[in-house]
């Protein structure tokens, strides 16, 4: 039996950092994402040879190991390995050995949630194949667990729930690790208008967030002033921008973008650098209305709103820099898995 997931990656729309510890233990967090059509993809395939194989191709990692309880954490293909060992540790052996293959629709470090979508594809492919009875809300939890918790990955919790849940959602981070998702329902043409307003654009630079958010960390724990009221605007913008949406407001959206960024450099000092501000000022020069990177900052991904009439210009513009222009749709279901059972013969229908 072949068990196939994948999941959904997520732009940061607003409030992003204030789904982070302390913050959100001391102040709470608001965030406002959405998913889009962009995807981390698992295969689980059940090989009888006693075996287990990895092949984790973001990260060009192949390796096998006997039928084992539990793998280690040695560095390589980690996300796939603390998956494994918590499911084993919590609901028993898996039916057979197997072989696991994973990769990701954008690069690791580029904003979009891919290290925490990817472990919500892998937990949902276990539950789809071990039958598991858990529900979005579960898996979410479980990944920021592994992820956070058991591999010591720094981030916050917006990208495990995004990934879960699926389509534009309105966070609420509370203390002990509580989250309240508040699906919003958009209407189609909010949705289409968004579509025509917004330009994704890839820097071509990857980055680690973790010195970014430990940064970040360190100064709501240190009581950094100008830190902590970056954070609180930045939590104001996902009630803002949760109102802009649902009503279609595109320049207020684009105002309310502008003014998450200003604040967001604010809150490390690698958040931007000058290839950052080099894409941003050749953007906003061709026509676009505002700008800001999506995830931790430092690399990966800008989203820009602009005029639907002028989004070739921008794009064209950008295309002159050393990135590239990513075209997306907003997709509104979360993680997904299924299964293909093997099939003895190929039945030949006659006519």
């Amino acid at each position: 039996m072949i068990i196939r997931s994948k999941a959904p990656l997520r732009l940061g729309l607003a409030g992003g950092g204030s789904d982070v510890s302390p913050y959100s233990d001391i102040y709470g967090g608001l965030v406002l994402n959405a998913t889009i059509n962009l995807y981390a993809y698992c295969t689980i395939e059940e090989t009888d040879d006693g075996t287990i194989y990895i092949n984790s191709i973001d990260t060009d990692t192949t390796e096998s190991y006997g039928f084992t309880p539990k793998l280690p954490i040695d560095g390589k293909a980690i996300l796939i390995k603390g998956v494994y060992n918590r499911i084993v540790k919590d609901f028993g052996e898996v039916p057979s050995a197997f072989r696991i293959t994973t990769y990701n629709d954008a690069p690791a470090g580029s904003g979009l949630g891919t290290s925490s979508t990817m472990v919500v594809c892998i937990l949902k492919a276990f539950v789809e194949w071990m039958n598991l009875p858990l529900g979005d809300y579960e898996i979410a939890h479980l990944a920021y667990e592994i992820e956070r918790k058991t591999l010591g990955l720094a981030g916050g919790k917006q990208d495990q729930y995004a990934a879960a849940f699926g389509g534009f959602n309105y966070m609420e981070f509370l203390p002990n690790d509580v989250v309240i998702v508040n699906p919003l329902k958009v209407k189609r043409w909010i949705v289409d208008e968004l579509e025509a307003s917004m330009l994704l654009y890839f820097t071509g630079r990857s980055r680690k967030s973790a010195a970014i958010i430990s940064e970040q960390q360190t100064n709501t724990s240190e009581g950094n002033k100008e830190a902590i009221e970056a954070m609180h605007q930045i939590k104001q913008s996902a009630i803002d921008m949760k109102l802009a949406v649902l009503k279609g407001d595109i320049d207020s959206f684009a105002t309310i973008l502008r003014r998450a960024w200003e604040n967001k450099k604010k809150m490390a000092r690698n958040i931007t650098n000058p290839h950052i501000q080099e894409a941003m000022e050749v953007a906003l020069t061709a026509g676009a209305k505002a700008g800001k990177v999506s995830g931790a900052g430092g690399g990966g991904f800008i989203i820009f709103v602009v005029d639907p009439t002028r989004k070739r210009e921008v794009e064209k513009a950008l295309s002159k820099l050393d990135g590239m222009v990513v075209f997306f749709q907003f997709t509104e279901g979360g993680a997904h898995g299924w299964k293909i059972y093997p099939t003895d013969k190929v039945e030949t229908l006659k006519y």
